[in-house]
């Protein structure tokens, strides 16, 4: 998928201008907040299991390697393969290696967030093999030639005639109008390619070390059936989402369901360790990790390495209210909302996503809901001192900056100018009391007005109230 982050500020425009879009993000967070508080609500020690599943987490990015090199022993000891991938270059080689060695035609996907940041299927279709989406909301992005505009639930801001329309000239069927039956074309549509397809491939929400399991959860029966039938199965899945043992990943399974769609369990939670044996009913002949880095391993040890424990849940965009007016897409990349405000211009450079940091009001509600603690209003302020550092904001922007720092810092003079200014901004607001229009700051009032100043400061006021 093609960076677009530097655009975030129109696209964001673009996002705030779509009726549609507006609309369908409207209901989706009146879906996902309300079912994930009603699932911790049940729950009860969601403050003791947020705390244990930040310890795990950075307790295995700790160790990371340990844990890393554990795996891949477990993997090859249950017959599979273990691939190292630096880049998403890397991710495509080994996986043009892998179809050239078993003569694959067709491959089908459960979805996978990681597959696009690698633009796995890009290169697949380049090099002459059919690639299938078979998580319906993946599937409908593929006939729509869009990315995903939410990790979990990748077509939210598409409509119900949207879909019908799109399966109507792909599939070649009357329209259909009941999500129900849409539902059942799909279905059987994609049958006969689970049956056809020569690799299946599928991310993993966690590996395991003292296992090699590779884990999925989904509410389709797609990653099943894309796991088990096609002859080989290639898991590719970023190195930070190894942990220890089963026990660990069925503490943060128990958050994942419910932070993500509010249910205790998913539908479908699958343990994939190695391909089938002699006494396994179903399964692969040939079972392939890919371990990605791509940027992952440069974020260790630093101050954004806590958001390496992120578990894709999709909570801190269901509460952002950045991301709920303006949508996915905005971000320009694989990852939207306030995990992706830090992801992307951790993995693809700040100087290539140099808006997102400002995409979030830090009003701390991502933070606030995030099932393993991670301090997202931090590291978007760390990023924009980065930003700043870097000398990627306009020179207007830095100066005023500068000023207001030095400013700050002589309290005497810092008065006086700030008096100055709630005078003059007073004067500006006229009879109605209201700011239409802020020179240098158009941004503020290009799509509301702001109240005036009462023409005194706060340490003014204060002072007099004093004195009374």
């Amino acid at each position: 998928m093609q960076v677009a982050s530097g655009r975030f500020k129109q696209r964001a425009h673009d996002g705030l201008e779509n009726p549609v879009l507006r609309n369908a993000l409207l209901k989706s967070q009146g879906k996902f907040v309300v079912t994930r508080q009603q699932a911790f609500d049940e729950l009860g020690n969601l403050g003791e299991l947020r705390a244990a599943a930040a310890a795990v987490r950075d307790h295995t990015l700790e160790r990371l390697d340990t844990y890393l090199t554990r795996f891949e022993t477990e993997v090859r000891k249950a017959g599979g393969e273990v691939l190292w991938a630096q880049t998403a270059e890397d991710v495509q080689r080994l996986l043009h290696d892998i179809c050239a060695r078993h003569g694959v035609r067709l491959a089908v996907k459960s979805k996978s967030m990681v597959t696009e940041e690698c633009e796995v299927n890009q290169a697949l279709e380049t090099a002459g093999i059919e690639v299938v989406e078979t998580d319906l909301g993946e599937y409908i992005l593929q006939l729509a030639n869009e990315p995903p505009s939410h990790i979990v639930a990748p077509v939210v801001h598409k409509t119900k005639e949207e879909v019908a329309a799109l399966f109507e000239r792909h599939h070649g069927r009357p329209r259909l109008h009941d999500i129900p039956a849409l539902c059942r074309e799909a279905r059987e549509v994609l049958r006969p390619k689970f049956l056809a397809a020569d690799l299946g491939i599928s991310g993993a929400n966690f590996i395991i070390a003292e296992t090699g399991t590779a884990l999925i959860v989904t509410n389709e029966g797609n990653g099943r059936l894309a796991t088990t039938l096609p002859r080989v199965h290639v898991a590719i899945t970023g190195i930070e989402k190894v942990v220890p043992t089963l026990e660990d990943a069925a503490l943060l399974l128990r958050l994942l369901t419910r932070s993500a769609t509010g249910q205790p369990i998913t539908n479908y939670v699958s343990l994939l360790t190695g391909p089938k044996r002699a006494s396994d009913p179903d399964g692969p002949e040939h079972f392939y990790v890919i371990l990605v880095d791509n940027g992952r391993s440069k974020l260790l040890g630093g101050e954004l390495q806590p958001i390496l424990r992120c578990i894709r849940c999709g909570a801190c965009m269901n509460h952002c209210p950045v991301y709920q007016n303006v949508g996915g897409h905005a971000y320009g990349w694989v990852y939207p909302g306030p995990m992706g405000a830090v992801l992307t211009p951790s993995f693809v450079g700040l100087e290539n996503a140099r808006d997102l940091p400002d995409a979030s009001t830090l009003c701390g509600a991502c933070a606030a809901v995030c099932p393993v603690n991670i301090p997202l209003p931090d590291m978007l302020r760390q990023l924009r001192v980065q930003r700043m550092e870097k000398r990627l904001r306009p020179w207007t922007e830095r100066a005023a900056l500068k000023l207001w720092s030095w400013l700050a810092a002589r309290p005497h003079i810092y008065g006086i100018a700030t008096a100055l200014a709630a005078r003059l901004l007073h004067c500006f607001g006229g009879k109605t009391g209201l700011l239409h229009r802020l020179p240098f700051a158009s941004g503020w009032t290009d799509g509301r007005d702001l109240p005036a100043p009462q023409g005194h400061t706060f340490r003014e006021l204060y002072k007099q109230e004093r004195q009374t």
